[in-house]
């Protein structure tokens, strides 16, 4: 019996696919729909039932039809039962992510890119360590790092054959107290997520240079969230306690990695004459930028096994690419700012400009934003000044109402930055709602 499963990751925003793939040669199988749809209906069965149907990815993703099956759609599905015999991940999505990673790690010479497994948590016993117990028998050449340092890491890594690099409680590793002691680590880690980066030291007497291959798959798991660094470049897997009811298989090594090292090398015997195949798909993707690249060997390696993969594989990543996009937006730093202001003036009626003392009113006053708890009377001008900087954004001279002259902000010095960092808050162009109890128009001078 499988153990429950908390809901599902939330749904991302609207997206487009085209029809699903054949091993190995995507959307090649299926006749294109006269409109440019996705293709024929699939049979009921294929379609995502429970907690998954109430949660359907918009955009027709989970519509995607069955592919054809192969023997690796079977062997997926057995690893993805042996996962969730030991842990709980926080939706079926992300036990589908933890599977198709696995399987990636043992193909690692076809990608373009190594996708991180950031496997984090709030607190201690959310499972995290056990997951990593798992990985340690399945993945590819496991190289579990405890204490190591990284001139260590990067001299086992092999430019052909690199190994799996685990490193378990990482916040030892990028805590606030010792995150400045290990940059070279993250550095490294970061390094490592695409192929042909390299770090320079001297060896031997005669100090002479030598490049190091940086190119490796890592599952890092610890307690909070990695450096931003990290995550941008993880499939994110958001641990949490059991709640009573779930239960899980106690891991015991005499017993239980015998199981796991069959599966491990009947999954190796069947991905490795894949090679040259993978290394030459290049799938279209649900997601843009850092996050196709991070998410397109699991994707490869749905299409290659087939059967309901290639559908499982897009949904997983459409949602939980969504999902931290919006963990990022409710963080007190970087977009979240341009969202909530883009969010003020859009309730102002689009006016040309605010002062910075009426602009500071709304962002502290909103019972949902963070700003109004940075200190005793919430975000000063000059917080707010330093964050706009990055976005090379800053204060002016504005002309209020009463034609008085105030320091403050215009709208358009903003209408690039929310395009480019937040354009789902009220599009830019989107005309204003009016309220007959809206606040008069202030005008830019």
């Amino acid at each position: 019996m499988q153990p429950e499963r908390p809901e599902p990751y939330s749904a991302p925003a609207k997206a487009i696919w085209p029809t699903t793939a054949i091993p190995g040669q995507p959307g090649v199988h299926l006749a294109a729909a006269p409109d440019g749809g996705a293709g024929p209906e699939p049979d009921e069965d294929a379609r995502p039932r429970g907690a998954e149907a109430k949660a359907a990815t918009p955009g027709g993703l989970e519509e995607i039809p069955d592919a054809e099956l192969t023997c690796g759609s079977g062997l997926l599905d057995e690893l993805r039962e042996q996962v969730a015999q030991f842990v709980i991940p926080p939706s079926p999505q992300a036990l589908d992510a933890i599977t198709l990673w696995v399987a990636a790690t043992h193909l690692q010479p076809a990608w373009q890119h190594a996708p991180r497994l950031a496997v984090v948590g709030p607190a201690k016993r959310c499972g995290k360590s056990r997951l990593l117990d798992v990985l340690t028998e399945t993945v590819h050449d496991p190289m579990l790092t405890i204490n190591t340092t990284p001139a260590a890491i990067f001299r086992s890594i092999d430019g052909e054959e690199p190994p799996t690099v685990l490193v378990d409680e990482a916040d030892t590793i990028f805590g606030p107290k010792v995150a400045e002691k290990n940059e070279e680590t993250r550095g490294l880690l970061n390094a490592g997520h695409q192929r042909g980066r390299y770090v320079t030291r001297v060896v031997g007497n005669d100090h002479t240079p030598h490049k190091f291959a940086t190119f490796a798959m890592a599952a890092i798991a610890g307690i909070g969230d990695l450096p931003d660094t990290i995550m941008d470049r993880s499939v994110v897997i958001r641990m949490r306690r059991r709640a009573e009811g779930e239960k899980v298989k106690p891991f015991r090594s005499r017993r239980d990695i015998p199981a796991l090292h069959e599966m491990r090398d009947r999954v190796a015997a069947w991905a490795r004459p894949l090679l040259d195949t993978a290394a030459k798909l290049e799938p279209e993707m649900p997601v843009e930028d850092r996050a196709a690249d991070t998410w397109e060997p699991l994707v490869i390696v749905a299409d290659l096994a087939g059967g309901t993969w290639p559908r499982k594989a897009r949904v997983a990543c459409a949602r939980m690419v969504a999902a931290e996009v919006a963990a990022e937006d409710d963080h007190p730093s970087g977009a979240r700012i341009l969202a909530d202001i883009r969010r003020v003036f859009f309730a102002q009626r689009e006016v040309d400009s605010l002062s910075t003392e009426d602009l500071l009113h709304h962002l502290n006053r909103d019972p949902e934003a963070p700003w109004g708890e940075r200190g005793r009377d919430g975000m000063t001008s000059r917080e707010l000044s330093r964050m706009l900087r990055d976005f090379d954004i800053r204060p002016g001279n504005v002309r209020m109402a009463d034609r008085t002259q105030r320091k403050g902000y215009m709208r358009n010095k903003f209408l690039d930055a929310w395009r480019r960092y937040c354009p789902t808050v009220h599009s830019v162009g989107q005309p204003p709602v009016h309220s007959e109890n809206a606040q008069p128009a202030l005008n830019e001078g």
